[in-house]
């Protein structure tokens, strides 16, 4: 990757956000305005986070709106051609077998030199798999045909010959050139890639999706696709791998007119297909905690951050001054006494019930609870008004359904457990046991009852069992033996992606900044709107704001499968072996993955969450069921009645997801977040009132607030509060007070060249095909060595005489060499 293109802008860059500059100086993160009215006005999200959004939503984004008068294209070549097969009846009249028929038909067509033809015959069977919507009266209708006709066309074998298909369309040599020539690409530059990929996306999308009502032929359908696309039976490897060359292709500017959002789209949803999401994993996860005879998971991490209550978000800078002006006038002015009572009530709030849930149940509109600006609400209460009628107590009965204690069991390392007992030993005996944790001769009564605490909260994870397995095949490689390595969808895209994966790593990075609302545009980067821009540019003030909606839902579109995909992929890695997943995560670290995100966030993250770049009546399959009203520059600056956009909170969380997976146990990665002075933008990112999101930010601000100094910790204690009631515990790490021993700044750089060395030597032992070289017993026999049977190139006889005279007769060779000492 290009300096200019990732290193410059993601660095110096952090304080911009687009084409708006931000005011110098103290206020270069804030826009005091906006950020005051968004604090005062964040509601509570009702928003619940999955593997995908709703169907409907995740089909209608395969489409841009400059896309829709295709629709109609769809169905015109569709009944041209099957009036002559179905003499005046629909297809939705037809049985199963005329279906099937048809299909074939279509079948034999796609295989038909002419260009031109083809792209008719495709046209056609996107429309069958777009639910032949022109046949229904409602949504659920398009919907139901469209399941119906997908796992027919499947069935038929039509995914397979759109893959030669596609295949020709990558390496079309011609189009490419084409491309690179034009000053300008739009849709129809990639008209026929445009057509394929809608199909393979709704039959990849369609057949992913477990309904109910499922016939069983059609979960052994399911199961059957699932093995295909994970198995390498595509040239060698798997589906995604097509779909990571054609990314990297567009990223190097050899296909430009490559639709990228759709190529996105459809390589997410087949790792998330062939892989499996969030639950899934999770179910994996308790599988190989039991295969490795591990205590099972304290928690279900899915249903515990679900059942979590958001905070209310941390007050702007211009809402401090104002209380702290309003708090100085009170000073001068007489100060109302305080009851005694109304302290004694604020003492005796429950102290694991989260500030915000107690707040909401009095009055769901106040937003003086949870991780707040950090001034003192009593004092608030004495100054600004005269001090409220204290709470009536709630009944016994009430309290029983609050949380007690803390969401998450706390966990301890075993490496934790080995400093406490090191430390312990040292003060009492003046001497240590290396990594012994089970002698505690000559220590006092109270520190066996703390290794006793200690090891009831001991955590293995798999990943550490993965690391000592691997630490013992790299020292004991003869006794014991080749490894079995079970050939599971990720190891095998794994295997075909290592030797492109910093290219592929890289490649998915450039279009994330492209597509970032952060990002400015420039003349060199690459150009991520072939496949929404219309052949001839609006002329209208409607046509404008239409196409300005179409490009913003585009890039986040982008965003979206980006952040999924990289989450999903390093998941499956760290699950399937810890060392895959650390090669990914430094090759992301590499190339500016943390500035990048953290570029991301330095937003009014509020506006990003609740933007609308969305005109419903164009979302497909409304679009094609319902009469289309006249579109006016109200009705698209109103846009929909959303809360919020479910994509980019989605969006969000996958990014801040990402960024702890990188920065997890990483003291570099972490000093990373410090300079790039990470605390303001992540603080700001708490005024989203989703308890998930604000979750993951605090991890964040947890793992370098002992880096932030005294005074930021003094001066956020609801931030820290916020800390402590929904942040997993390590019992014996002091991340609020800075005391570290593995904090060491000149250990950074070899902390990441050490795990390099380690992730070298796993992919050499295990990938490398001639790695066994130096272990193979060497012959000493010379009669042997001469009999070897040795393979020569066909036309050797022809010329071993010149050979001999020009290696062997023409070389001196000096024999008393051998006589002298070395």
């Amino acid at each position: 990757m290009q300096a200019e293109d990732m290193e410059v802008p993601l660095i110096n860059n952090l304080n911009n956000n687009g084409d708006r500059q931000r005011p110098k100086g103290k206020d270069a993160f804030k826009d005091p305005q906006k950020e005051s009215e968004s604090s005062m006005e964040s509601p509570n999200l009702d928003f619940e986070y999955g593997d995908t959004d709703a169907l409907t939503a995740e089909l209608s984004e395969l489409y841009s709106y400059t896309e829709e008068p295709e629709f109609g294209l769809n169905r015109d070549y569709f009944e041209e051609d099957f009036r002559s097969h179905a003499r005046g009846r629909r297809w939705i009249q037809l049985p199963v077998e005329e279906q099937r028929a048809y299909v074939m038909r279509l079948l034999d067509a796609l295989e038909v030199t002419d260009r031109d033809k083809r792209l008719k015959v495709a046209r056609a069977i996107l429309y069958l798999a777009q639910g032949v919507f022109d046949e229904c009266d409602t949504e659920a209708d398009v919907l139901h045909w469209c399941r119906h006709n997908v796992f027919l066309l499947y069935d038929m074998g039509i995914f397979t010959a759109l893959l030669e298909l596609l295949s020709m369309e990558i390496d079309n040599n011609q189009a490419c050139s084409s491309a690179v020539r034009k000053p300008a690409i739009s849709l129809a530059d990639s008209t026929e890639l445009r057509v394929l990929l809608s199909i393979m996306y709704l039959m990849v999308e369609t057949i992913r999706v477990q309904t109910e009502d499922d016939r069983p032929e059609w979960r052994a359908t399911r199961e059957a696709f699932k093995a295909e696309l994970g198995s390498p039976l595509y040239n060698g490897e798997p589906f995604a791998l097509l779909l990571f060359t054609m990314v990297t292709k567009f990223c190097s500017m050899n296909a430009p007119h490559f639709p990228m959002k759709k190529v996105l789209l459809l390589l997410w949803k087949t790792i998330l297909f062939t892989l499996g999401g969030f639950g899934e994993l999770q179910e994996m996860k308790v599988r190989g905690r039991e295969r490795l005879n591990l205590p099972p998971l304290p928690e279900d991490s899915i249903k515990v951050v679900k059942a979590m209550r958001a905070a209310s978000p941390p007050a702007s800078a211009m809402e401090l001054i104002e209380q702290q002006q309003q708090q100085k006038r009170g000073r001068r002015s007489r100060r109302p006494l305080v009851k005694q009572d109304s302290l004694d009530t604020y003492n005796e709030r429950d102290p694991f019930k989260n500030d915000d849930a107690r707040d909401e149940e009095d009055d769901p509109d106040d937003t003086d609870s949870g991780i707040e600006g950090e001034v003192d609400p009593l004092d608030r209460d004495v100054i600004i008004q005269p001090p409220p009628p204290p709470p009536p107590l709630r009944p016994p009965t009430e309290r029983v359904n609050f949380p007690k204690g803390l969401p998450w069991a706390p966990k301890v390392r075993e490496k934790d457990i080995e400093h406490f007992l090191e430390t312990s030993r040292n003060k009492f005996i003046g001497f240590t046991l290396g990594n012994d944790i089970e002698t505690l001769v000559g220590l006092p009564r109270p520190i066996h009852e703390s290794v006793k605490t200690l090891k009831q909260h001991k955590y293995v994870s798999i990943a550490e069992v993965q690391m000592k397995r691997e630490e013992e095949l790299q020292q004991c490689p003869l006794t014991l033996g080749e490894e079995e390595v079970e050939e599971t969808p990720a190891e095998m895209l794994y295997l075909g992606m290592l030797p492109n994966l910093s290219q592929y790593v890289i490649a998915l990075l450039k279009l994330l900044l492209a597509a970032a609302p952060t990002s400015k545009a420039k003349t060199d980067s690459i150009n991520i709107l072939a496949d929404v821009l219309p052949e001839e540019m609006p002329i209208t003030v409607l046509q404008s704001m239409k196409l300005g909606i179409d490009v913003n839902r585009h890039k986040e579109i982008i965003v979206k499968a980006i952040s999924a995909l990289l989450l999903l992929l390093l998941k499956h890695f760290k699950l399937n072996h810890v060392y895959q997943f650390e090669i990914v995560s430094q090759h992301l670290v590499f190339a500016n993955c943390i500035p990048l995100i953290l570029k991301f966030f330095n937003q009014n993250i509020m506006s990003y969450i609740s933007a609308k770049n969305s005109i419903c009546v164009l979302d497909f399959p409304h679009c094609v069921v319902h009469e289309m009203p006249e579109l006016t520059a109200e009705s698209l600056e109103a846009g929909d009645t959303n809360q919020f956009c479910w994509r980019n909170l989605f969006s969000c969380i996958n990014l801040l997801r990402i960024l702890n997976k990188l920065t997890k146990w990483k003291h570099s990665r972490t000093m990373m977040l410090v300079v790039f002075k990470s605390a303001p933008i992540l603080k700001r990112a708490l005024k989203v009132k989703q308890a998930m999101m604000q979750l993951y930010v605090l991890k964040l601000l947890k793992i370098q607030t002992k880096y932030l100094g005294r005074q930021w910790r003094k001066s956020n204690m609801k931030t820290m509060s916020a800390i402590y009631q929904k942040v997993r515990h390590r019992l014996n790490d002091d991340w609020a007070y800075g005391n570290d021993i593995d904090a060491r700044p000149w250990d950074f750089q070899a902390e990441e060249c050490a795990l390099r060395e380690n992730i070298e030597r796993f992919n050499s032992r295990r990938y490398d095909k001639n790695r066994n070289g130096d272990l193979a017993p060497v012959d000493n026999c010379l009669q042997s060595v001469l009999g070897q049977q040795v393979a020569l190139p066909e036309d050797f006889h022809y010329s071993y005489e010149m050979w001999l005279e020009r290696e062997v007769f023409s070389q001196p060779i000096q024999w008393e060499g051998l006589l002298q000492h070395p």
